[in-house]
């Protein structure tokens, strides 16, 4: 009974081993809010999915904004939410770490000859009680990359939201300056037929006028399907259905900031801060206590011990001890040994490959984002005021009968056309501000 004395306490005392109130959401919750200025819910029972619903309606009853597409698609991306039973599979395995395994029970009964004898065991993995402090220790920082893997999905979706906020409002806009090229197609093609009937136009140059027409209704098409495209796009990141398809987005992108951002240590950010390259920091922490673990039970894989009686007819019955042991006869471990070793050595690699291109995609990105501010305020500062001056120019040579109608159209579309590369010019800017964010606090822009 003594040798059993110890297992059975360490047994009651692992029992104590639960699960944490929140299943690790609060810190997930918590890297993410870091990033995206939005916590992030889980939605465990109908109560959690009910309220979440409740607040996403709350918000589409007013035009999206990066920000409330940000927060709609952390409560109602069902993608976002199948993620997150991970997490509570890995605090499964951290509870079960910290407890002892179920004991053994064995039983027998021989009978004949008018004798019946019947044995019983009881066992306890010994080796187990002894390795589960290191146990432990493994599976909580598993539990704790589990954590890192929740939050960078959540991190991803909020930015995959923000640049798809971004590309609806801009093909939106984009199929209204496509509208305003065919309008001014369709007059110069109508007018140069006309004057082609009247013998006023000759028929080469009517019929470049035809085919700039056909050209316009072609984008026009393209258009307006990119406008679906984009904003389908955004209904599924959004996971949007019914009678939520009926958002309403902004009339315009918002505007160009008065200064671009200065992404000082841009690479120690990212490496410091960035949750795939913490992720990997806790894999290669993990596997390197799973080493441990496997130097300390290289001998002896299994060690149980635990109570035995026997008891025959007519006899007293017995009382006694039973030990398992597995004998290294065949295998001492070292397949075990070379396996966690190679495995260590495969996360420290791992580790690095991402610390490397965490700082390379950090200057890649930061690069994108400085060319795309720059073009964009080009657009606003230079290139549309200077085509706003040229058409008003344009305008006044025609009412003083010094430039032709077609002129006047022609320059009417191609000052629609660089509005039109202003408005894509800006559409960039934000999406390289997400992907520069991503890069320097969450992960890979890439991913995204």
């Amino acid at each position: 009974m003594r040798l059993i004395a110890a297992p059975a306490a360490a047994l009651i005392l692992a029992g104590c081993a639960s699960f944490s109130p929140d299943a690790g959401a609060g810190k997930v919750s918590e890297l993410t809010k870091e990033r995206t200025g939005h916590a992030v819910t889980f939605q465990r029972s109908e109560a959690d999915a009910d309220s979440a619903a409740a607040r996403v309606n709350e918000l589409l009853k007013q035009p999206l904004t990066p920000d409330s597409a940000v927060e709609i698609a952390l409560l109602n991306n069902r993608g976002l939410q199948t993620s997150f039973a991970e997490l509570g599979i890995a605090e499964a395995e951290r509870v079960r770490a910290g407890r002892l395994a179920n004991p053994s029970f064995g039983f027998g009964r021989v009978a004949g000859g008018g004798i019946t004898e019947i044995d019983r065991s009881v066992m306890f993995n010994v080796l187990g009680l002894l390795t589960m402090p290191l146990a432990n220790q493994v599976a909580q920082r598993q539990f704790e990359q589990a954590q890192y893997q929740a939050a960078l999905d959540a991190v991803g979706v909020a930015a995959d939201a923000r640049k798809a906020f971004f590309g609806a409002v801009a093909a939106r806009d984009l199929v209204t300056y496509a509208e305003q090229v065919k309008d001014a197609a369709d007059a110069s093609s109508d007018l140069a037929r006309r004057m082609l009937q009247a013998g006023n136009f000759n028929k080469l140059a009517q019929m470049r006028e035809q085919s700039f027409q056909a050209d316009a209704t072609a984008e026009l098409a393209r258009a307006r399907h990119r406008a679906i495209a984009h904003r389908e796009r955004l209904v599924r990141v959004l996971g949007l259905s019914g009678d939520q398809l009926a958002f309403t987005l902004p009339e315009r992108l918002p505007e160009l900031p008065k200064e671009p951002i200065e992404a000082k240590d841009a690479e120690q950010t990212a490496v410091d801060r960035r949750l795939d390259v913490l992720m990997a920091r806790r894999s290669a922490d993990a596997t390197a206590k799973s080493l441990g673990l496997t130097k300390a039970t290289r001998f002896v894989n299994v060690l149980e011990v635990g109570y035995a009686n026997k008891s025959q007819t007519g006899e007293a019955r017995r009382n006694g001890y039973e030990i398992e042991l597995e004998l290294p006869l065949f295998d001492f471990g070292s397949t075990r040994m070379a396996r966690a070793e190679a495995s260590y050595m495969q996360a420290v690699h791992r580790t690095a490959e991402v610390a490397i291109n965490a700082r390379s995609e950090a200057r890649e990105s930061y690069s994108a984002y400085r060319t795309a501010y720059e073009l964009a305020r080009h657009y606003r500062d230079e290139v549309v005021p200077l085509r706003k001056r040229i058409s008003d120019e344009n305008m006044l040579r025609y009412n003083g009968m010094l430039a032709s109608v077609f002129e006047l159209l022609a320059d009417a579309r191609e000052q629609v056309t660089s509005v039109t590369a202003a408005i894509e010019a800006l559409r960039d800017h934000w999406v390289a501000e997400t992907d520069l964010r991503s890069a320097l606090a969450g992960g890979s822009p890439s991913t995204h």
